[in-house]
């Protein structure tokens, strides 16, 4: 394809609402001239199931839920004026709390004012704070945001080592709808523990994001936390970055939720168009389609050439595999949906893996985030003819685009003034609503996680497995056991692999009193309680 012809075609799909300060370039996607035209009966029933769900339809048949994360930046499109008002009071009432944690009006029990918020969720009471946070923090935050996202002990003592000379003036805010996830709530015991360490109540310092009546909410409101806010039942938590769960740590960082909800709803507004060509949330579906076949047949890399958008793609991770990964289409059927995502930033992947995308297995298609604002500021020059650090960003970013397409590899463009709260806004919105039409395009449901629960489930089972491990163990005194035998001793005779993992990790941490004496094979180690 000649110049000339690259640039009619990109002249003939691009998207461009100056409005919204937004592009989407899909010309590079390969799209046949017709593809609209083609998928246009999928796509108005695309439209007709997300209207019927902005109305309140019931779209979690597992939870028997509605999903109205669109209604949290346009209260007015809520099916009951109570719902709205649940939302205007709950955003009202987080801008009122982190105003007075701003201002002393609310402060911790030795100190005059909270300087850093340490956020403890995982999954969509993480990923998405932690873009946000990331995107758009800096040297003017009010709070300095930190993360506990995980059940690891290593790093929840990074985390919580490096704030201990502060914890005087730390708020940590502790985010989980049932109150019952075990990361999370691992997470809130042992930053409980390192405030008691040292005399501190971590209930003057700490506020819940959870469902009413919860477990958490219970223990909120029995240690006396400074505040609790809602997580409502239909709101996912990998769309819920437009609810108390991103607002309550953006608002104390300092960012402008109300821009970042503007800059969603306007997004949202744009992407109810039922014209394909005037909704870029419709042509990233049609072309994540196109590029897999409707099947996921390609990964998705995220490329944004800002380093403020590099958990970007982290993000989109969960929203868009947790929401298409699945086994079954709406009929029953095992289809094995999904999308991967995957990605780095411009231009750390020139010199990572740009070599595989050009060269290797064509199993993907790029999305480039192009931000047209360099800096504040001019900057330097760092070559001749006035090139700025900027350009060569811009530079390379338009190279590996030019050099993916002449080995015909398909990529996509998107491209917004600033990474600002609007910007940022948008772009939550944006691939919220493409997930929804893409999955009712291929005809599953994005809005349960079957799959995940089932992880949970085994999980539950292993440590059950474990306590019967160590009371096991117990039991046989010095005799010990080998892995086999000690999990005949725990009824699971069936499950000796994993008693053999449980095992070894039991003996390499000295704290948990289990010795190993080393056999003939690994499997033939014997296992003995320490005594304490």
């Amino acid at each position: 394809m000649t110049d000339g012809e690259l640039w009619e075609r990109y002249r003939a799909w691009l998207y461009d609402a100056p409005g919204l300060g937004f592009r989407l370039d899909v010309s590079r996607m390969g799209l046949p001239a017709d593809w609209i035209a083609r998928m246009e009966p999928r796509l108005a029933a695309a439209f007709d199931a997300m209207e019927r769900l902005e109305a309140g339809e019931v779209a979690n048949p597992d939870e028997n839920r509605m999903v109205g994360h669109y209604w949290l930046r346009a209260p007015d499109l809520a099916p009951t004026p109570d719902v709205a008002e649940q939302i205007r009071s709950t955003l009202g009432r987080v801008k009122a709390f982190a105003a007075a944690a701003h201002s002393g009006e609310v402060r911790p029990e030795r100190s005059d004012r909270f300087e850093h918020a340490l956020v403890v969720g995982i999954g969509g009471s993480a990923l998405g704070p932690q873009f946000v946070a990331d995107a758009l923090g800096g040297a003017s935050d009010r709070m300095t945001p930190h993360f506990i996202d995980n059940t690891d002990p290593d790093g929840i003592d990074r985390t919580l080592g490096g704030l201990r000379p502060v914890l005087d003036r730390v708020l940590t805010v502790v985010i989980s709808k049932s109150g019952g996830t075990p990361e999370t709530r691992n997470g809130m015991l042992e930053a409980s523990a390192c405030y008691e360490a040292q005399g501190l109540d971590f209930g003057r310092h700490a506020v819940a994001v959870t469902g009413e009546g919860s477990a958490l909410d219970r223990q909120a409101a029995d240690r006396g936390f400074l505040d609790r806010f809602p997580m409502w039942d239909w709101v996912g938590g990998r769309t819920s970055e437009t609810s108390a769960v991103g607002l309550v740590p953006a608002a104390l960082q300092g960012i402008d939720v109300d821009a970042l909800l503007r800059g969603a709803a306007e997004m949202d507004a744009a992407t109810r168009d039922r014209r394909a060509a005037k909704n870029p949330a419709a042509l990233l579906a049609l072309a994540w389609h196109h590029a897999g076949d409707g099947r996921g047949r390609r990964d998705m890399v995220v490329l944004p050439y800002k380093d403020r958008l590099a958990l970007f793609s982290r993000y989109l991770q969960q929203l868009v595999m947790e929401s298409l990964g699945k086994e079954r289409d709406l009929d029953g059927n095992v289809v094995h949906q999904g999308i991967a995502v995957y990605g780095n930033k411009g231009s750390t992947d020139q010199h990572a893996y740009v070599q595989q995308l050009r060269d290797g297995v064509p199993n993907f298609f790029v999305t480039f985030v192009q931000v047209l604002r360099d800096r504040d500021g001019r900057g330097i020059d760092v070559d001749r003819g006035g090139i700025t650090a900027g350009d060569y960003l811009h530079g390379f970013l338009l190279g590996t685009r030019k050099a993916l397409h002449d080995n015909g590899r398909p990529s996509m463009t998107i491209t917004v003034g600033d990474v600002d709260p609007r910007s940022v806004g948008m772009l939550i919105a944006l691939y919220e609503r493409a997930v929804g039409l893409y999955a009712s395009m291929i005809g599953i449901n994005a809005y349960h996680q079957p799959g995940v629960e089932a992880g949970k489930t085994a999980a539950a089972s292993v440590l059950d497995l474990q306590r019967r491990l160590v009371e096991a163990l117990a039991r046989r005194g010095e005799r010990g056991g080998t892995c086999s035998q000690l999990a005949e001793e725990a009824g699971d005779a069936g499950s000796v692999e994993t008693a053999f993992h449980l095992l070894e990790r039991l003996a390499a941490n000295p704290g948990r009193n289990v010795a190993r004496t080393a056999g003939a094979s690994p499997f033939d180690a014997v296992y003995r309680a320490r005594r304490a």
